[in-house]
């Protein structure tokens, strides 16, 4: 009997003998993680078991790189894994975690818990904080605060996080606030913008947050970009990025050339409507982007040059000056999830 698939899909891997970091499909059984060069390979590339082993996340050994997480193996062989965006970290970290605890008690992975309590676990759910924060209606209001010359857009206060902390009544007082805001921190839910605030998280220190209105603070991945006196065409070029992100993955893309598919981490953002792609392997720049006011996304049974693809779930965009991105989702679901995330932001956004 094969083992169960809890969880599959793209993260990228560091490699144990050339150290570079390449997208994988990723496939986590009830005792090993596999990982294979393509979706549709057989055979995997390799084998991570996980009895013995321990992960740790958030994974600070490259300061360049975010959503990192690290798997150790018995014989003390680390390996390393990027998600696109934290709440993808956070979830295969925590499948991972409750797949080598089911190990270690001879148990079977199920989703569906077996305890039934009214009792709020006595330790703060940092994760489920984090969702809440960044409610639209209810959540910390991302500002854009102009200071010493510069503008840091999609961002607040340390203040203001132990000011929504305290009145949301998560915490007792400033204090205990301070805490969380510094596990948060911490744990990567909050990331430091402006020269005080990454001073004080770059100190080995109690509280690496500051409770400070001139201390600034941004979400991961929230969009947040600091400018400076720019010319009127920084200033269009940035336009791109002031939208809301509303989702955000790795996808397959079709290269408009050499017609060859890469996996591509994708960012839609709305108004203003933009589809960025990006190197999952690394680099903050994006490789393009797709303005989608008045695009038409559909789904596609075919590749462009009229061939059955070896993949399914593929969708095109066409934009408003008629040209054609063809896109690969890696289930079904998640192609329609993208199509209808998309036809939204390109009818609401400028």
């Amino acid at each position: 009997m094969e083992p169960k698939r809890i969880r599959e899909g793209y993260l990228v891997k560091k490699g144990n003998v050339f150290n570079t970091w390449k997208p994988m499909w990723m496939v986590l059984l009830e005792d090993g993680i596999e990982f294979y060069k393509k979706k549709s390979d057989n055979s995997p590339k390799g084998m991570i078991p996980l009895k013995g082993s321990s992960v740790t996340s958030p994974c600070q050994d490259f300061s360049k790189r975010m959503f990192v997480f690290k798997i150790t193996s018995t014989k003390q062989q680390d390996q390393y894994f990027q998600a696109a965006y934290l709440e993808e970290r956070d979830a295969w970290v925590r499948d991972i975690k409750k797949a080598i605890k089911c190990i270690e008690g001879g148990q079977k992975f199920s989703r569906k818990s077996t305890r039934r309590s009214i009792h709020l676990p006595e330790t703060v759910d940092l994760g489920a904080l984090y969702l809440s924060m960044k409610d639209t209606e209810k959540g910390v209001k991302e500002l854009n605060i102009e200071k010493d010359k510069k503008i840091f857009n999609h961002c607040f206060t340390g203040s203001c996080v132990v000011d929504w902390l305290v009145s949301n009544k998560s915490v007792r007082n400033r204090q205990e606030g301070l805490m969380i805001a510094s596990s948060l921190l911490s744990e990567g839910y909050l990331q430091p913008a402006g020269d005080l605030s990454k001073n004080a998280a770059d100190q080995i220190t109690e509280n690496p947050f500051l409770d400070n209105p001139d201390a600034f603070y941004y979400f991961p991945d929230s969009g947040f970009f600091c400018e400076e006196n720019s010319s009127d065409d920084d200033v269009i070029l940035k336009e791109e990025f002031r939208g809301v992100i509303i989702k955000q993955g790795c996808l397959l893309k079709q290269g408009h050339r050499r017609k060859n598919w890469k996996v591509r981490k994708f960012i839609l953002r709305e108004d203003p409507a933009y589809l960025h792609y990006y190197d999952p392997a690394g680099g903050e720049d994006p490789l393009g982007a797709v303005h989608l006011r008045g695009c038409v996304v559909t789904s596609v049974e075919s590749s462009p040059e009229g061939r059955k693809s070896d993949e399914e779930n593929l969708f095109e965009i066409i934009t408003a000056n008629e040209v054609h991105y063809f896109l690969q989702a890696a289930t079904p679901k998640e192609r329609t999830e993208w199509i209808k995330a998309i036809q939204v932001a390109s009818r609401t956004g400028k």
